[in-house]
């Protein structure tokens, strides 16, 4: 049963920094792409940013590239999101997700982790 557990979030004010952590289990986590997606209140969720399995190709949504970095460490079966110069809207869900291939949708999803970010 794979199973994706998301930790680090919480409230910090703007121009402050956040890192997230997903830890996954029962897959094998190495050839698996990984991503972030968001979600705010009353908005659908969006993606964030996106990993390949080796760690080396990796791709953001232009509203937080600059600012936030995804990065997996494959021997701890874990991924990070680096949030740094949060804003307010920035403010969302934060949900880690998987896939088997970078081509394919992400089929697997962790229950999510609420970063808050006041002005």
């Amino acid at each position: 049963q794979v199973q994706l557990v998301e930790s680090g979030g919480g409230l910090v004010q703007a121009g402050e920094s956040l890192r997230l952590s997903c830890a996954a289990s029962g897959l094998t986590f190495s050839p698996y792409a990984m991503g972030w997606f968001r979600q705010a209140p009353g908005k659908e969720r969006q993606f964030v940013a996106g990993i390949q399995g080796s760690g080396q190709v990796s791709n953001y949504a232009d509203a937080v590239k600059g600012r936030f970095t995804i990065s997996r460490d494959n021997a701890k079966n874990t991924l990070y999101l680096q949030m740094n110069s949060l804003a307010p809207e920035d403010t969302a869900v934060y949900y880690c997700a998987a896939k088997a291939t970078w081509f394919q949708p992400y089929n697997y999803w962790g229950q999510g982790t609420q970063v808050t970010v006041s002005s």
